[in-house]
């Protein structure tokens, strides 16, 4: 099918130690179309970095008035996508946009029409921490595979990559971190939609160092799993 444009979405709250490193990162890319940025009501100094900031053409910055959540911030950059694929990036460290070359890969070729970066299928860097962050990762894992008959490896991975049409048929709902199953699910439901995974690195942080998910956050994702597994 020949090269694809890649508009990269990048929900943003409190992120003013890595927002500007993380810009620079993706821009280095040319895959990259463009860069919506969604500031959701940041008050540490990030709103600030971003509007004194000097980018490139292919970044675009929206500012919500008030904090909505993650899903509030994809709700806001997705309806608004221009590229032929688009991918999800945070606004931390922990990802790296150079995986992007080989997730875009399976969608360019023809096989994919939606590409998962996994953080847990093995063969590239792994930082070792957060033991019962792992757990929970991987019981939310088997919950979904379990009610959408799937064999995906790492359900919560922030890299999800899919083609523009599969991104303006997805109604989000969600506007906290419920929104990573719910894109699952309704992905997962549509059996039309062919699914891949790439081993993916991942350089997480600790709670000291800006992790904001937490243990809590799990009831709200098999809530969420339970509930799209038989409403839209």
């Amino acid at each position: 099918m020949g090269k694809l444009s890649l508009s990269v979405v990048m929900p943003v709250y409190n992120e003013k130690e890595t927002i500007l490193k993380i810009i620079e990162k993706v821009l280095k890319l040319d895959i990259v179309k463009e860069l919506i940025v969604v500031d959701d009501f940041s008050r540490d100094g990030t709103r600030d970095m971003l509007k004194a900031g000097k980018f490139d053409g292919r970044v675009r910055i929206l500012y919500h008035d008030r904090n909505l959540g993650k899903g509030g911030a994809l709700r806001t950059a997705l309806k608004d996508v221009r590229g032929d694929v688009a991918v999800i990036q945070d606004a931390d460290l922990e990802y790296d946009p150079d995986e992007f070359i080989q997730m875009i890969k399976p969608i360019e070729d023809g096989v994919a029409d939606v590409v998962y970066g996994s953080r847990l299928s093995g063969g590239r860097p792994q930082r070792v921490h957060l033991f019962w962050h792992k757990m929970g990762n991987s019981l939310l894992t088997f919950t979904t595979n379990l009610l959408y008959n799937s064999t995906l490896s790492d359900m919560e991975t922030c890299y999800k990559m899919f083609r523009r049409s599969v991104a303006d048929a997805i109604t989000i709902k969600s506007n906290d971190f419920s929104v990573e199953p719910e894109i699952t699910a309704k992905i997962l439901k549509n059996k039309a939609l062919r699914v891949y995974e790439i081993p993916i690195s991942y350089y997480g942080r600790t709670y000291a160092e800006g992790k904001k998910i937490t243990w809590k956050h799990g009831f709200g994702a098999l809530w969420t799993l339970l509930k799209y597994r038989f409403v839209d």
